[in-house]
């Protein structure tokens, strides 16, 4: 079996499956089982796949097709131009999420302390410490996703200190310039909803906020001016339709903006203390 042959039924096996971009996905998923870089495939079509090698490919061909992520599968996860590690317990990165990162460059760049609620795998809080040097910090409710994150922030190079806790209930008053966050916004209702690859593989600690999905938003907006310096920045991603309501829990705040994604979503809330 070569590689020309092994993407062909991978990506028509993908294909009949209903799975999106057979081919790129057919094309990450035998690469990886390579364990190299997609350019390897297109250089070396002749390639004969040893038997290790097109067991692993079958094994996530297989994977793919009942619904699991990609990212779960290869444990990869691109995030503003950096590589991050995923696993099962953190959500995958979403280029909308860069959306943040771009919006606390712009309007925080000087802070010198910074905290991510709910770091998940660690993409924020890694970004920002990088982009920025500034000391970072990070609270994630679940240990498994710390690990994670503290992975991540070792194999990258970011300084992370990683609390275990609720939100920010661990963090001392008046101890950073600026909160950003990619809080769980998903009402319980919705989870029909959603697709199966997030339903059914993504963490629901990180997806499901409760009945109305604000409910993290509200928490965090109640508590991050106890936690900001004064003149801090809180940064959020946006869940489809929460903006208004997202706004009216800043209602005080200075500076208060809304940036929307690509598509003209609105994707990114920020406000000054």
């Amino acid at each position: 079996m070569t590689v020309h042959t092994a993407l062909l039924q991978g990506t028509r096996l993908l294909e009949e499956a209903g799975i999106a971009v057979p081919r790129l996905t057919a094309e990450v998923l035998l690469a990886h089982a390579l364990g190299r870089e997609r350019v390897y495939l297109f250089a070396h079509p002749e390639h004969e796949l040893a038997e290790l090698e097109w067991l692993h490919y079958g094994r996530y061909l297989h994977e793919r097709m009942q619904g699991k992520p990609t990212q779960y599968i290869t444990k990869r996860q691109e995030f503003y131009g950096r590589d991050f590690r995923v696993t099962p317990d953190v959500l995958i990165p979403r280029p909308e999420t860069e959306h943040v990162v771009e919006t606390a460059l712009r309007v925080a760049r000087d802070a010198r302390r910074v905290l991510d609620i709910g770091t998940g795998s660690g993409a924020l809080a890694v970004t920002l410490a990088l982009e920025t040097g500034a000391s970072a910090f990070a609270t994630e409710i679940s240990a498994a996703a710390a690990a994670v994150a503290a992975e991540n922030a070792c194999g990258l190079g970011a300084r992370l200190a990683i609390v275990v806790c609720d939100v920010m209930d661990a963090l001392a008053p008046h101890s950073v310039d600026l909160i950003v966050s990619n809080p769980p916004y998903v009402p319980l209702a919705g989870r029909a909803g959603l697709q199966r690859e997030v339903r059914d593989f993504e963490p629901h600690v990180a997806l499901f906020a409760g009945d109305t999905g604000f409910e993290i938003y509200g928490r965090i907006a109640a508590d991050a001016p106890r936690v900001l310096r004064p003149g801090g920045w809180l940064v959020m991603e946006l869940g489809f339709g929460a903006a208004e309501y997202v706004e009216r829990l800043l209602h005080g705040w200075s500076e208060v903006g809304i940036a929307p994604d690509l598509a003209g979503i609105p994707r990114v809330i920020a406000g000054r203390i």
